[in-house]
Parts: structure tokens; sequence; C-alpha cells
């Protein structure tokens, strides 16, 4: 595995493996208007554009490089809080989980967050996603919960998760 820093001509790229990632992870979880919603709005290629001018978000895409295929990326914000960074975003095509990149970009993650300083580790993941087990394994507790308007209508109904850096 490799992950490669996504500029301003992955943004296609970004948005065609979440929809992939999405069509898959959340068919049994959202409607498909709330999912075509967040689609059109989280990733949305002013969206991006923004997180990608912010000097502390970072997107980093997940190349297979047995094949050089792209399998996913991670999002992620740096003192999204004070000395936390926030895991926005971390989604793998269907057919590429359960061969270990999920584990090794959240590894590369922790090592990013260590070089930045920060401590924690922050992220929300939908009360019906089983993405939670996983995180779980990786060291990740429930700390809260949270149902967040989104707009249109639309919530999103989350369970608040936490790593702790150990230095």
């Amino acid at each position: 595995m490799k992950l490669i820093e996504a500029t301003a001509k992955d943004i296609p790229l970004i948005q065609d493996l979440a929809r992939r990632s999405w069509e898959n992870t959340y068919a049994d979880i959202l409607s498909a208007e709330q999912m075509e919603y967040m689609l059109a709005e989280m990733y949305s290629e002013t969206e991006i554009e923004n997180h990608l001018q912010n000097p502390d978000y970072h997107y980093y895409l997940i190349q297979d490089e047995n094949n050089s295929s792209f399998e996913g990326f991670i999002g992620y914000e740096h003192d999204y809080e004070p000395q936390t960074t926030k895991l926005h975003r971390i989604y793998l095509v269907p057919e590429s989980k359960g061969k270990g990149f999920g584990k090794e970009a959240l590894q590369f993650l922790n090592l990013k967050v260590a070089e930045n300083g920060n401590e924690r580790i922050i992220l929300n993941v939908n009360k019906y996603n089983s993405a939670r087990n996983f995180y779980e394994s990786q060291g990740y507790k429930v700390f809260g919960e949270g149902t967040f308007d989104i707009g249109r209508g639309f919530v999103m109904d989350d369970f608040l998760m936490e790593f702790l850096i150990h230095k």
C-alpha cells in the first residue's frame, strides 16, 4: 500500500472513490435522497478545494501498489480542537475491504498526528455503520453520541469516537 498526498487534480478521483464507497456502505443506512444530498454537499469540487487550501487539512489517496489501483482515501484535519486531529473521512471501495488498507491508513494517520504534536484523534461514525467495529479493533473508543442537522430535513446520527496517541 502507498499513500499519495492528493491535489486539486485528484478531486474527480476522490469524488468517484467516495461515491463507490458510499453506495456500498450506506445503501441500507441512508435513503437514496440523503446519500445524494450528502455526496453533493461534502464532495463538491468547491468543498474539496476549500479543504485542500487549508494547511491543516490533508487528503491522501490509498493506492494498491500491486496493481497501481486507487482503493480509497483518507481526509483529516490537524488542530480541529486543541491537541486534536479530526479524521473527517476514510473510505475504501468495497472490493478492497479486508485487505489491511484501512488499518495501514490509520497507522499512517497516527504517525502524522504525532508528528504534528496532537495527542488525540476524533471521528464521527454513523450509529448503524459496521465500521465502528473496525475502529474499536484499532483502539478507538466511543466517548459520546450526536445527532447533527445537515440541512434539508436530514440528520447524521453518530457515535463520537476517539483515539489517544501515546507518546
